[in-house]
């Protein structure tokens, strides 16, 4: 395996992104989904010059959206599961207490008062970006991330390749 083909990924975006689904992740597990009602009465709605003859099912559509939105949360919320847990020990201790956890913990916190033994700013730094690297691979792979916003300018990657969403071929070696 050649670690030189893979892709180059700009630090601060792929840093900026990774949070953001993180977030998103945290208000997932903290907020409740609130499920939608059917109205009990039907008002009159005047059409102007529209098709009259069209037919909508509220309830239908109520309840496919409270089984689809909360079942799409779980389904988010166990793909970066998956993906954290993956991860080296120290990645993974360092993104489930700064980034998962329902309190907000800061990162100095984490890297004096979680890491045992304590590491320093630089070296929490360097673990955070790789975590977040191979979190971007990983959820790139799910679909969930798309590695073109996420390049260096100037990346040797091939657009078809980006569009695509797969490793470069040289990823994989002679062989195949």
């Amino acid at each position: 395996m050649n670690l030189s083909a893979l892709p180059e990924l700009d630090r601060r975006r792929t840093q900026t992104a990774i949070e953001s689904m993180l977030e998103k992740y945290r208000i997932f597990k903290t907020v409740t989904f609130e499920a939608k009602e059917a109205g009990i009465t039907y008002s009159y709605t005047e059409r102007f010059h529209g098709p009259t003859h069209t037919i909508t099912d509220q309830t239908a559509a109520i309840a496919t959206h409270n089984v689809d939105v909360p079942a799409a949360r779980r389904a988010y919320c166990a793909a970066l599961d998956s993906v954290v847990d993956r991860l080296d020990k120290r990645e993974q201790q360092l993104v489930r207490e700064r980034y998962m956890r329902r309190d907000e913990v800061y990162d100095y916190t984490v890297y004096n008062h979680v890491f045992d033994p304590p590491v320093s700013k630089d070296t929490y730094v360097k673990i955070r970006s790789k975590a977040f690297y191979k979190m971007a691979l990983a959820l790139t792979d799910l679909g969930l991330l798309s590695l073109g916003s996420l390049m260096k300018n100037g990346s040797s990657m091939k657009q078809e390749e980006l569009e695509n969403n797969e490793l470069p071929r040289s990823y994989y070696g002679r062989g195949f």
